[in-house]
């Protein structure tokens, strides 16, 4: 599959740009620095839809991860297979006007603008590398894969950062979504340092905001946690 980047009208523009605005006008205070960062080495543009081959060329440079183009939600096998080789999936239909708040699966919007710019961090995309490659490994087993599904959703999806004594956004759910944006980082929200104890027996649920957040300290902590799930994997489910 590819980008067929002709067949985007102008609704699709306005739409990027509209959450681009929104999100950004957000995100500069709130968001991870290192997020920030990748944000600008990618360089997108409010009033430009990306280009999936430009983006890969600055990536391949960065960390040589690229994105692939997938039709929507993807089985979890396969997901784990393009992670394990450095290929982020992503999808190219951007969300209609009327649907700016809430989608039930996640459009370009979200791949795109939200998860890209932390494929700039070579600690992150070692994470995913290695979260990916324990995905293939319990494969078949479908209560290791909604463990293994809870670690990736309360980091890489809603995972807070503790940057200079603040906390900071870098889950892709919580950058692509305005509301959510303001609600994790209140006093509403509830708080807790990674624990991945807690995180593996936590249940979650999609059509929500969430009730839950985890606190990492660094991406390099996120990265040398994997020895750690590691065990726990084995211990519940042995391999």
């Amino acid at each position: 599959m590819k980008q067929h980047y002709d067949l985007y009208k102008e609704e699709d523009f306005e739409v990027w740009q509209t959450l681009c605005n929104r999100q950004m006008s957000q995100l500069t205070n709130s968001a991870s620095a290192t997020y920030l960062a990748g944000l600008k080495k990618i360089n997108f543009s409010a009033i430009e839809i990306p280009k999936f081959n430009k983006i890969n060329q600055k990536l391949k440079v960065l960390t040589k991860w690229e994105l692939v183009v997938v039709p929507g939600l993807i089985p979890d096998l396969t997901f784990f297979e393009l992670m394990s080789n450095k290929k982020f999936p992503a999808t190219t239909w951007l969300r209609k006007k009327s649907e700016l708040d809430y989608l039930e699966e996640p459009d370009m919007f979200h791949d795109v603008f939200a998860h890209v710019p932390l494929l700039t961090d070579p600690f992150f995309v070692k994470f995913l590398a290695a979260l990916s490659n324990l995905g293939l490994t319990y494969g078949n087993n479908l209560d290791a894969i909604e463990a293994l599904s809870r670690i990736y959703w309360f980091t890489v999806e809603f995972g807070l950062i503790r940057e200079q004594d603040q906390l900071k956004i870098y889950g892709a759910g919580i950058l692509s979504s305005s509301e959510e944006t303001a609600y994790c980082l209140s006093e509403k929200a509830t708080h807790f340092e990674f624990d991945l104890e807690k995180i593996i027996h936590l249940n979650f649920r999609k059509d929500v905001m969430q009730e839950n957040y985890f606190i990492i300290s660094s991406y390099e902590q996120l990265y040398e946690s994997i020895p750690e799930i590691n065990r726990k994997m084995y211990l519940m489910y042995g391999e």
